[in-house]
């Protein structure tokens, strides 16, 4: 089977894509990515042939920052790509109208990687979820608005949908996250899937790691892992950082990535960085300060780091509630009038949000996503038997096993802290 990988070009939704895609080469299938020219090098190392959106009339189709206004772009790009490779498949990411119009357009299955929790509508239940920023209505709504003006910017607005009011879900929605990060009693959407974090990301630079531990070893502080999403109408976030890392107990290595305007006041601990990668500087830390997104809430889980989020907009507060709901996250407010470095202190020493992220995260980490992702893609593609009943992947939303907020839960040992590591939770009093 031809395959094009084709998500958006951010990392945080083109590296699960690709930890999907390198399974399903593994297994025999001729795999190859579409993305905006930047990529190229992330396809690279992950062994994958490479197409520039940008050869195929896709310029601006494939950043998370243009979704909206550039699906057609997207449309056209990944129409022209599936043609020249023969596609029998696609894979793509959430809010990646183009690619679900493209595969209608070219009569082939497609599989939609979504976030680390279910960004729409529930099949039933969720009624009292509680809502820090839009409702899951007006969050599909919105959605469903867009992808329906795309219909008609694309002429397919006279033709039948082929998944009747669910077309956001592709044939198949890949949720990375855990049943324990949905709403209590919801129930998700027939299509949707429970596979896991999906967890690759390009090979770490060994100097460029070095460099950033000798940094951080001449401090000697205990180190936080900061990584911002997207300020969208909220305000940002830098303020609260300086005031944190300025004269307190912490030090931060901060991912400007999507920090578009960096502003570390003179004699804050901050160490700003820009990698394509962040496991090592996650391994390096005891926290992780985060807007709510799905990369670095996963990454700070599969390694049992609590979190501390702050989120903004768009998904950030649904995964926010979800991760403060079961009990591995703390709130971090943008509030001057709450101490920032007293929070991150708080939640650095509780030892039931530790307890409990080791926990959900072990849980993460003994999944076999990329084979979980890779039996779904078969399936709806027709070339793997349904699985038995009692082995399918689907997980009802609610189901959990972790240990409910407040219960003492000693880390899983499938999740070892290293001596090296297991240093660095010893905060010492502030400075």
């Amino acid at each position: 089977m031809n395959i094009l990988l084709c998500p958006l070009s951010d990392g945080g939704y083109l590296y699960p894509v690709i930890a999907a895609g390198r399974e399903l080469r593994r297994r025999g299938h001729r795999v190859s990515v579409l993305g905006r020219s930047t990529a190229a090098p992330v396809a690279a190392d992950a062994g994958l042939p490479f197409a520039a959106a940008e050869d195929f009339g896709g310029h601006r189709g494939f950043s998370a920052t243009w979704w909206g206004p550039h699906g057609a772009a997207q449309y056209r790009a990944t129409v022209g790509a599936a043609r020249a490779c023969g596609a029998d498949l696609l894979v793509t990411s959430v809010l990646c109208n183009g690619a679900l119009l493209a595969a209608e357009t070219l009569d082939v299955p497609v599989a939609v990687v979504g976030l680390a929790a279910h960004l729409w509508d529930y099949r039933s239940g969720g009624d009292d979820e509680p809502h820090l920023g839009r409702t899951r209505r007006s969050r599909t709504e919105g959605c469903l608005e867009v992808y329906t003006g795309l219909r008609e910017e694309t002429g397919l607005a006279g033709r039948a949908g082929r998944w009747g009011d669910e077309p956001l879900l592709g044939d198949v929605l890949l949720l990375r996250g855990d049943p324990e990060l949905e709403y209590p009693g919801a129930r998700l959407p027939e299509r949707v899937r429970h596979v896991g974090p999906l967890a690759w990301e390009p090979t770490p630079d060994p100097e460029e790691a070095e460099a950033v531990d000798d940094h951080l070893s001449r401090s000697g502080k205990p180190v936080v892992y900061v990584h911002l999403g997207r300020f969208f109408e909220g305000r940002t976030l830098w303020p609260r950082l300086n005031e944190a890392f300025t004269g307190g107990p912490f030090q931060a290595v901060v991912e400007q990535g999507r920090s578009t305007d960096p502003q570390p006041a003179p004699g804050a601990d901050i160490l700003t960085v820009r990698k394509r990668w962040m496991g090592p500087l996650v391994d390096r830390a005891g926290l992780v300060l985060s807007s709510g997104t799905s990369a670095p809430v996963l990454a700070a889980l599969l390694r049992g780091r609590p979190l501390a989020l702050s989120p903004n907009g768009s998904e950030q507060p649904l995964l926010t509630g979800a991760c403060v709901r079961a009990g591995v996250a703390l709130r971090f407010p943008n509030d001057r009038s709450v101490a920032a470095s007293a929070l991150l202190e708080s939640a650095w020493r509780d030892e039931g949000l530790r307890a409990r992220a080791g926990v959900l995260g072990s849980r993460l980490a003994a999944t076999d996503s990329a084979a979980r992702a890779a039996d779904a893609v078969e399936q709806v593609a027709g070339t793997s038997p349904a699985l038995p009943a009692g082995t399918s992947p689907v997980l009802p939303a609610g189901t959990s096993t972790v240990a409910p907020p407040g219960t003492s839960t000693a880390p899983s040992a499938e999740a070892p802290v290293s001596q090296k590591e297991n240093h660095e939770y010893a905060l010492s009093s502030p400075r």
